[in-house]
């Protein structure tokens, strides 16, 4: 069953009550009920227009934080073919709130690196909730300087509330596999494009986006603290989460007008739960475009464009 997030309550209204006629005429064959359905999908697609039209930062949250958004798997599954795990850091465990390993994309050889939140209650406790600790880093790490090795072009894809900010991981180090992992973005020598598919938290997300193209999925979020936790410091209120993503200016469109979005990429209406093979299909478009915008470049104008996006980031403001 469908789920359904709080300013879309009317909406689930609808789409129960034609649901409920439905299975009324599946129970009873001479009932025809047609016509009420029909009216009834068509009220509710309007309402969806309307609600999707004009959505909020504080709803776009909501959207990109959904249940049954795709994950990182769902993509990798979509997406690549040939695709081998590799796991752990080689020094201390294998983080499964990371996924990576070698792949082909439209054929092409590839090294992709990701956050998994997990699908349901078991896997998303395995899964840490997509926040990586210290060795989560240190593998991407390790899978760059491979990809780097064999002139592998590196996608990836963010989807974590940040870094895991727990006493274990902060022991290992936690800021500093970081900024390694940030670091290691900015120094390999092959393409590597980024797509933000549901939450980019915090340095956790940098850590894996400090790439040529940054691209973001329409309702997604990217920034440097949540909501809830921006108005935990500013306001000491996390019920102030609402002013706080206006201030925040974390959605797909306001980065998009700052330059630290390359891409904005169209998601079905309603969000990209509702039509997963149509999102694979755009996302899919997305990528191969980035990569061919980086194809041919030697590795010094890739290292240099991508340190170049970065510095550039803060010249552009909201009304260019």
């Amino acid at each position: 069953m469908t789920q359904y997030l709080d300013f879309e309550k009317p909406l689930a209204e609808i789409e129960g009550k034609a649901e409920e006629l439905r299975a009324l005429a599946r129970a009873n064959e001479e009932m025809d009920v047609s016509e009420e359905a029909a009216a009834l999908d068509a009220k509710a697609a309007k309402l969806l227009d309307e609600l999707y039209g004009d959505l909020t930062p504080w709803r776009k949250c909501q959207v990109a934080r959904h249940p049954e958004r795709p994950h990182c798997k769902d993509y990798v599954e979509a997406l690549f073919t040939e695709f081998t795990p590799l796991a752990g850091d080689r020094n201390f465990a294998d983080d499964l709130a990371v996924i990576g390993g070698l792949a082909r994309f439209n054929d092409q050889p590839v090294m992709v690196i990701g956050h998994e939140k997990g699908s349901d209650t078991k896997s998303r406790i395995e899964r840490n909730f997509g926040m990586a600790r210290p060795e989560g880093y240190r593998k991407a790490v390790r899978l760059m300087e491979m990809a780097g090795r064999f002139g592998l072009p590196v996608i990836t894809l963010i989807d974590t509330a940040g870094a895991y900010p727990g006493k274990g991981a902060e022991e290992r180090g936690q800021s500093e596999a970081i900024a390694r992992s940030t670091e290691m973005c900015l120094k390999i020598g092959v393409p590597l494009v980024s797509v933000i598919i549901g939450e980019g938290g915090s340095g956790g997300a940098v850590a894996f986006a400090t790439a040529n193209r940054v691209a973001m999925l329409e309702h997604s979020v990217y920034s440097v603290i949540s909501p809830e936790g921006c108005a935990s410091i500013l306001w000491k209120d996390a019920e102030k989460m609402r002013e706080a993503a206006e201030a925040l200016r974390l959605t797909a469109q306001d980065l998009h007008k700052l330059g630290v979005c390359d891409l904005i990429i169209k998601e079905p209406k309603g969000g990209a739960h509702r039509d997963r093979p149509a999102t694979m299909d755009s996302v899919r478009d997305a990528v191969t475009r980035m990569l061919k915008e980086l194809d041919g470049k030697d590795a010094a104008a890739l290292i240099k464009d991508r340190r170049q996006k970065f510095l550039d980031i803060g010249s552009k403001g909201l009304a260019a």
